[in-house]
């Protein structure tokens, strides 16, 4: 009796984590290019299955000399998004930010360098990228830039993205109480659903948070509005006192890091 009753939880738990699986890849994909290219293969699919059906015999066999064809170009076309999600997937949630090896203190601290830097340049329109490390490194972008290893202060960062600087159009990348590097290249967010009017320093701030455990503090110079983007969402139109209170729940010093949240826009004006 027993053998069986292990059988039918066993099929049980096999349905589950494949539908578990498949659900994960669709909120994956939802939103970007991966979407449009599944959506593609399905037509594909379909398209070839009616041909057998109604015994269209040239399109029939033209579709099937592609489908052998069909796992190498799978691979092909979903790379970005298959790594994407070994990378999500490896990402070991429970472990402690590199903030939260900070006193409460130094946090703080941080935090109001940030705001204060971020608040002036608001005031002059001057633009400002400022990525925040927290559970991911970003070696790979660290090495984009230029290497600083500098304690944060708002006099600092003002001075990086002055206009006229050569760091000025880069990113700054901050790991705990340091600012490791500035002019840093960013991965920009590729997602169909973002306006014309996100520019590319948001999406930039957008791109990064994505793909990684980061956040993102952005300085329009066009508008001079403040914006927060945290897994994938902007948060915009941010006042300085709304900007220290999102840093400061997330950027918890107990290694409580903010969860990834699904792409969205807080608000989309320009």
């Amino acid at each position: 009796m027993a053998p069986s009753i292990w059988a039918w939880v066993a099929r049980v738990l096999d349905v589950f984590v494949v539908a578990a699986v498949i659900y994960s890849l669709i909120m994956l994909a939802r939103g970007t290019r991966a979407w449009k290219i599944f959506s593609g293969l399905v037509v594909f699919g379909g398209v070839f299955l009616l041909s057998d059906l109604l015994q269209l015999r040239t399109l029939s066999w033209l579709l099937g000399k592609i489908v052998p064809l069909a796992p190498v170009a799978l691979v092909i076309l979903f790379y970005p998004e298959l790594r994407y999600f070994l990378e999500e997937v490896g990402r070991v949630q429970f472990w402690q930010s590199r903030l939260s090896f900070l006193p409460r203190e130094s946090v703080r601290q941080l935090i109001n360098e940030i705001v204060r830097v971020a608040t002036r340049l608001s005031s002059r329109k001057v633009g400002l990228l400022i990525v925040i490390e927290r559970d991911e490194g970003l070696d790979d972008l660290i090495a984009t830039g230029v290497g600083l290893h500098a304690e944060v202060s708002a006099e600092l960062l003002d001075s990086i993205f002055h206009p006229g600087s050569a760091l000025h159009d880069g990113a700054v990348i901050l790991r705990g109480d340091r600012l490791v590097a500035a002019g840093c290249v960013l991965p920009l967010t590729d997602r169909p659903d973002v306006g014309p009017e996100i520019h590319t320093r948001h999406r930039a701030a957008m791109g990064v948070t994505e793909r990684s455990g980061a956040l993102a503090v952005v300085v329009s110079e066009e508008t001079g509005r403040i914006s927060l983007a945290d897994g994938g969402l902007l948060h915009r139109d941010l006042s300085g006192e709304s900007l220290r209170a999102r840093l400061v729940e997330a950027l918890q010093p107990d290694g409580k890091v903010a969860g990834r949240i699904p792409f969205t826009l807080a608000r989309r004006r320009g």
